[in-house]
């Protein structure tokens, strides 16, 4: 199982990336929370992973920091959560964010992650308030460089996090700034349909 992977950073398309490590290209979804905190392309990057193998396909997750990789393991414990959702709960929220919401039992705030319905969300409140706590943590970082088509690949991540086309299209036109590259796209265009 790979667990930790250190190599240069080839490319970042969201929400995939691209690390060169001894010679071989590992491709790996990120949460767009770790996108955010990525040095630039060409740079050398530290990443954890999680190793999935099912029978028809073999994936390669990435994180930056463990309390990331935790909750991104726990949530798919959940009956019902699959790595998509669980990568689109990491993108939506801090884990800080998150535990405060299933501390509270804010079921409400929970159903607006694209993919999580109000039955998920009361079953994630039941079975995960006691494996998340409210810890102190960083706020993710600023983008690193500006992609050639930052609307396009916005649109294509939110896509990636579960929403249907037409309403990843309308997020991005309404979050979409001049100069703003795909990750600040993504971010507002996340804050905004998750009402923060």
């Amino acid at each position: 199982m790979i667990g930790r992977l250190r190599g240069i950073l080839v490319s970042k398309r969201p929400p995939w990336v691209l690390v060169e490590a001894g010679g071989v290209g590992y491709e790996m979804e990120v949460p767009m929370s770790t996108l955010y905190d990525l040095p630039g392309v060409g740079r050398e990057v530290v990443l954890l992973t999680h190793y999935a193998h099912r029978e028809d396909t073999v994936a390669l997750y990435g994180f930056l920091h463990e309390d990331e990789r935790t909750l991104f393991r726990n949530l798919q414990k959940v009956s019902g959560i699959g790595a998509r959702i669980a990568l689109a709960v990491l993108s939506g929220v801090s884990t800080n964010e998150f535990a405060r919401l299933v501390q509270a039992g804010d079921v409400a705030a929970l159903t607006r992650i694209p993919g999580i319905g109000k039955k998920t969300a009361e079953r994630i409140v039941i079975e995960l308030r006691d494996r998340v706590a409210v810890t102190p943590g960083a706020l993710p970082g600023a983008p690193a460089n500006l992609p050639r088509d930052p609307r396009g690949e916005a649109e294509a991540a939110l896509q990636q996090l579960g929403y249907k086309s037409t309403e990843a299209a309308r997020l991005v036109a309404a979050a979409a700034a001049d100069g703003d590259d795909a990750e600040a796209i993504i971010r507002k265009a996340l804050k905004a349909a998750l009402g923060r």
